[in-house]
């Protein structure tokens, strides 16, 4: 790993993108050292030239490529890459296979700003504990991420509050009661088909009755 760590966020939300970004220049990282991509493809062509040391990314369980075999991929370009994983489902199967991958971390979406920069920053406190090289570098992140006696202002990006749904659930949907059918995840999104609606809909439109 090089002295700036370089991280790698791969989600299909542009919204988890650019929250992300935001989070780790937060921390101090260079801009330079944060790039990030819509699918694990798009990732692995960026990865091959900037080899990143940490890579948080959606789970994909429906892509050709998913978050974990992306990982395995770029810890062959670069070996000890970290990896963290973001998923609207966790099932105690998914968490079995987040820790025979390695994973730093599992996160349930939906999550908050604060329930990321929180989780990242105990990943990154548990790395500088193993790795000591590294310690004085991860320090200097994480005093910045935590400076003594000064207030941060809210994050301008604020992820959408995804209600939880299921078949049958009744929602409001442009000021109309309506009936949930099919929930799916699509490229990296909740979405939902209503009763006599043959569109998918984002579910962070919709409010649950």
């Amino acid at each position: 790993m090089s002295a700036d760590l370089r991280f790698l966020v791969v989600d299909g939300l542009a919204g988890v993108q650019t929250f992300a970004r935001q989070m780790l220049e937060g921390f101090g990282l260079p801009a330079e050292c944060i790039r990030s991509a819509s699918d694990p493809e798009a990732g692995l062509a960026i990865g091959r030239d900037f080899k990143p040391d940490f890579l948080i990314t959606d789970w994909f369980p429906k892509g050709a490529m998913t978050g974990i075999a992306l990982h395995e991929r770029l810890n062959e370009l670069n070996p000890g890459c970290r990896l963290a994983l973001l998923s609207f489902e966790v099932t105690p199967q998914h968490e079995a296979d987040a820790i025979e991958a390695g994973s730093n971390f599992l996160l349930r979406k939906p999550f908050t700003a604060a329930e990321l920069k929180a989780t990242m920053l105990k990943a990154l406190e548990a790395l500088a504990k193993e790795r000591p090289e590294l310690h004085a570098r991860l320090s200097a992140v994480m005093k910045s991420a935590q400076p003594a006696g000064v207030s941060r202002p809210p994050p301008k990006i604020v992820l959408p509050v995804i209600p939880s749904l299921k078949a049958g659930d009744k929602v409001s949907y442009l000021d109309k009661t309506q009936t949930v059918q099919y929930v799916v995840v699509s490229q990296g999104e909740l979405v939902v088909q209503l009763n006599g609606n043959p569109g998918l809909i984002p579910a962070s439109k919709l409010k649950k009755l």
